[in-house]
């Protein structure tokens, strides 16, 4: 009974301390695990390729914007044995893994930087910054941002006439105020033909009688993201679109995930917008 007693106590002592909240080293972390593809990015931008013990299998696909720099580099499943197995010193997430990831690991001592979900450029921003930062990359980050916000300024000094534009994807949805997507078009001097809040279906009956100037299609290059008959996009009146009117195409891997690489389809776009100039 006594000894029961004296491992009970134990085990309820290592269990408190697992649950304490980890703190970061002030040094660059080593041995680091992304879940994701949106963390991939993140991690192959600002950690050491020496320090990075695997990426997730979406690294080096065509949606992933740094898959270059992920080429030749060890993935892992985001599953929590898979990773844990892997013995890493730091875990970089956006939606990957299982929900209860975190915990779980953070109870074995891996500490966890969660990447939130921009939805403006400023959150961008502060993500860039927090992000790069954590992977002990902080003057880098602000060099990123720096950058990205240089390109940004030369572009508004060019805006002129703003277009109404529409945003396409194979899978037939577009967006309206309320998206980083929305953003990205304002800041590339485009006016959104989609006035309604948050992602919607594409409007086929107003695309009937009504027409942007151009077309903001994205994801249009990528095989894996084209779906049935069913889509929208595939509508003859959304095919119309495509056909008739001026595209701008850009890749999804610039606005699939909230980063610095969202420049590359505001200045894309901004092209468009100002004659193709």
């Amino acid at each position: 009974m006594l000894m029961r007693l004296i491992l009970a106590a134990l085990l309820g002592l290592t269990l408190v301390g697992c649950s304490q909240p980890v703190e970061h080293s002030s040094e660059a972390p080593r041995r680091i695990i992304s879940l994701d593809y949106c963390a991939d990015q993140y991690v192959l931008r600002f950690a050491d390729h020496s320090d990075i013990l695997a990426l997730s299998p979406g690294a080096d696909k065509r949606f992933s914007y740094m898959r270059e720099e992920a080429e030749g580099l060890p993935q892992v499943r985001p599953r929590t044995a898979d990773v844990l197995a892997l013995e890493p010193d730091l875990i970089v997430r956006s939606y990957g893994g299982d929900p209860n990831v975190m915990a779980f690991m953070e109870r074995a001592g891996v500490p966890v930087v969660q990447i939130g979900f921009p939805r403006t450029i400023d959150q961008v921003r502060e993500e860039v910054v927090r992000v790069g930062g954590e992977l002990g990359q902080p003057k880098t980050a602000k060099q990123v941002i720096e950058d990205m916000d240089q390109r940004l300024a030369a572009l508004a000094a060019k805006a002129s006439e703003n277009p109404e534009a529409l945003y396409m994807t194979p899978v037939g949805v577009t967006t309206g105020p309320g998206s980083l997507v929305h953003e990205l078009m304002t800041a590339a001097g485009l006016s959104n033909f989609q006035t309604r809040n948050g992602w919607n279906p594409l409007p086929l009956e107003r695309l009937a009688y009504e027409r942007p100037d151009l077309i903001v299609a994205a994801f249009f290059e990528s095989k894996t993201n084209h779906v049935d008959s069913w889509s929208a996009a595939r509508h003859p009146v959304a095919q119309a679109q495509l056909r008739e009117l001026p595209v701008s195409a850009i890749e999804g891997a610039w606005t699939s995930c909230g980063g610095w690489f969202l420049i590359e389809a505001v200045e894309r776009m901004s092209e468009q917008a100002n004659g193709g100039a």
